[in-house]
C-alpha cells in the first residue's frame, strides 16, 4: 500500500479522488491548504503527492518549489491553466507529470500508478547505485579497489575524501553514461538538490584536480551533469 498525499482544496473533488485512489489501494492523506499539506509531508513523508495549483494560502507553485527544497517525492499537479507556458513552468519548477481540469478518475490513477512505479524503478537504481562495489574498478592507470578502500593512479595511492571516492566509484561503474547533478547529489551526499547548489561542481572539479590527466575523462554533460568517458583510455 502507497501513502498519497492530496493537497486539494475543492472539498467534493478532493472527496472523489480520495474514494478512487483507497479504492485502487492506496492509502490517502489529504490537507486543504498548502502550509497543512507542507507540515503533514513532513509528519509522515508520502510515496506521493497529488498538489492543486491553486490553493488559498500558497500558491501550488510555490508549494512545489518548498517541496523540492526538501525532498525529490514524486508530484503530480492538478491546474485549470491549460496554457502551455504554464505547464511548462510547472514541470521545470519540478513536477513529474500534470493533470489539466476537468479529467476523469480512470486517467488519474493511471498517473498516479505510472508515477509510482517508475519512482520504484529509480528508487531500485539507486539502492544498486549507492552500494559499494565488489570488484576491482580500472580506468587506465587507475584502479580503485573498494573492498580495500583504495584507489591508486600509476600505482600511486590517491588521498581521496570518502565523497571523492564515492563519486569516482560510481562514475567508474557505469563509463559513458550521464550523471544528472540532482541524481549525483541524492546518491553520493544522500541530499535533495536545490537549484544552483555547487556542491557537485566543486566536488568534480576537486576530483578532477587529483587524478591529474585522467581527470579529463570526467566530462561536462551541459544542462546535465558529469559522465566518464568511455573505453578507459585518456
Amino acid at each position: 500500500m502507497k501513502t498519497i498525499l492530496l493537497i486539494e482544496d475543492t472539498p467534493e473533488l478532493a472527496q472523489v479522488i480520495k474514494r478512487e485512489l483507497e479504492l485502487a489501494g492506496h492509502h490517502v492523506l489529504h490537507a486543504s491548504a498548502g502550509l497543512a499539506g507542507l507540515a503533514l509531508h513532513e509528519r509522515e513523508p508520502p510515496d506521493l503527492v497529488i498538489l492543486d495549483w491553486m490553493l488559498p494560502d500558497v500558491d501550488g507553485l510555490e508549494l512545489l518549489r518548498r517541496l523540492r527544497g526538501r525532498a525529490t517525492t514524486p508530484v503530480l499537479m492538478l491546474t485549470a491553466r491549460s496554457d502551455e507556458l504554464d505547464r511548462v513552468l510547472g514541470l521545470e519548477v519540478g513536477a513529474d507529470d500534470y493533470l489539466t481540469k476537468p479529467f476523469g478518475m480512470r486517467e488519474l490513477v493511471a498517473r498516479v500508478r505510472a508515477l509510482l512505479r517508475r519512482a520504484e524503478t529509480v528508487a531500485s537504481t539507486l539502492s544498486a547505485d549507492r552500494a559499494q562495489p565488489t570488484e576491482v574498478l580500472t580506468f587506465g592507470p587507475l584502479r580503485l579497489d573498494a573492498a580495500a578502500y583504495r584507489a591508486t593512479l600509476d600505482g600511486n595511492d590517491l588521498e581521496l575524501t570518502p565523497t571523492e571516492f564515492s563519486l569516482l566509484s560510481l562514475l567508474l561503474r557505469s563509463p559513458g553514461r550521464a550523471f544528472g547533478r540532482a541524481y549525483l547529489l541524492d546518491t553520493v551526499w544522500g541530499q535533495s538538490y536545490v537549484g544552483g547548489d555547487r556542491t557537485v561542481d566543486n566536488a568534480v572539479l576537486r576530483l578532477r584536480k587529483k587524478l591529474g590527466a585522467v581527470g579529463d575523462a570526467i566530462e561536462t554533460v551541459w544542462g546535465v551533469g558529469y559522465r566518464l568517458r568511455e573505453g578507459g583510455s585518456m
